[in-house]
């Protein structure tokens, strides 16, 4: 079949076609429009020298597109187009369709070779949690993960995770961490998470300035603790956002800095549904915010060097600070014999939860887990928030 006569199969199939990109038809197997240029040539009975002379170009440059070794470029269509007198748009249309399907062509080979790395991951709770669409089939998963990790290979997901080819965002290496696909996963979800929220530039002054709200908003618990903490924490430019465990990646939560350093997220998991755990770990991630720098970033199961570690102490003694100081804890355990009253009495006249008491207590072996359970509040939060 000639190109020309390929022309109007293809004028006359546009309304076929408008229904197959709806329905997304990828044919397996597109020839290079080269193909089409040796027919018609064959049909003018034209050489390739002669065609090369007529278009003003090399016969070297009509021989490799001929032998689809080289694309056929817009200033090169609207030559053809002259000689040939076959649309330019034709010529454009074929080269496209060509470089389409040998790039998906590419994809697929990258989704076969993603396979194994695909089944590190614990995809079917990803699923259960809405994080992933749930399917058994293998390819699926690894189109499933490259969507939500946006990204096209999973030798980015490595680059960005393991080998630290980022430099100007966060240290991170998940290369030594316990279950690194596992972290990576939580980590991109509070990330997607953190994409819908707006927020104004971060404000260190405005954070240190409503550190006593968020106390006090600590020290009441009131039912929608996390959207006032979110909402407050959004008038310093400090994203907040929950995200519950994912399996193999127990962490309590972390705080790093997003969208080109310029934005604080902190990402809490509730895991242990426990209010005093959870305060603590929100006034710890605030802590890094506030003290260190905005390429640092702290896992529960990395491994730090000293300085870090030191860092690590410091968003400690911070959020210690702000939940029950050691000046406070040692006015309390001063009368170890506290009775229900006592703890009431304390947390009212030091502005914290009962709980965070009671937490402390038993953090320090001072009474058994057993005893004041009564006044730790289960930490109940929507993942949608």
């Amino acid at each position: 079949m000639s190109p020309k006569s390929r022309t109007t199969t293809k004028k006359t199939g546009v309304s076929l076609m408008t229904t197959t990109i709806r329905n997304e038809y990828r044919p397996q197997s597109v020839t290079h429009p080269g193909e089409d240029l040796r027919e018609k040539l064959d049909e003018l009975r034209m050489t390739p020298s002669e065609f090369a002379v007529r278009c003003n170009k090399p016969v070297k440059t009509i021989s490799e597109v001929m032998n689809g070794k080289s694309s056929i470029t817009p200033d090169m269509a609207v030559q053809f187009e002259n000689v040939l007198q076959i649309p330019a748009s034709y010529w454009l249309k074929r080269q496209y369709n060509y470089d389409e399907a040998m790039a998906r062509n590419k994809q697929r080979a990258n989704i076969k070779a993603a396979i194994p790395w695909a089944r590190e991951f614990p995809f079917a709770d990803m699923a259960r949690k809405g994080w992933v669409s749930p399917t058994r089939k293998i390819e699926e998963k690894v189109e499933a993960l490259l969507d939500f990790f946006c990204i096209s290979s999973h030798i980015s997901w490595e680059n960005y995770y393991i080998e630290q080819k980022l430099k100007g965002a966060f240290r991170i290496s998940l290369a030594h961490a316990k279950s690194p696909y596992a972290l990576s996963a939580w980590l991109q979800k509070g990330e997607n998470q953190a994409r819908k929220i707006d927020a104004p530039k971060y404000s260190a002054k405005t954070l240190k300035e409503i550190l006593p709200e968020l106390k006090s908003i600590m020290a009441g618990q009131p039912d929608d603790f996390f959207e006032r903490i979110q909402s407050l924490c959004l008038r310093a430019g400090v994203k907040v956002v929950y995200t519950p465990c994912l399996k193999g990646a127990p962490i309590n939560g972390v705080a790093r800095w997003i969208e080109s350093n310029a934005t604080p997220l902190i990402q809490l998991s509730c895991r242990h549904k426990r209010n005093d755990i959870f305060w603590f770990s929100f006034f710890h991630e605030i802590g890094h915010i506030l003290l260190h720098g905005k390429k640092d970033i702290f896992l529960e199961d990395g491994q730090y060097d000293e300085k870090d570690m030191v860092k690590e102490k410091e968003a400690d003694d911070f959020a210690v600070k702000w939940t029950l100081t050691k000046k406070e804890e040692k006015a309390i355990i001063q009368n170890i014999s506290l009775n229900d009253d006592d703890i009431i009495y304390w947390a009212k006249k030091l502005n914290t939860h009962p709980g965070i008491i009671i937490g402390r207590l038993q953090h320090l072996k001072l009474i058994p887990h057993y005893i004041g359970r009564e006044f730790i509040v289960k930490i109940e939060v929507n993942e949608t928030v």
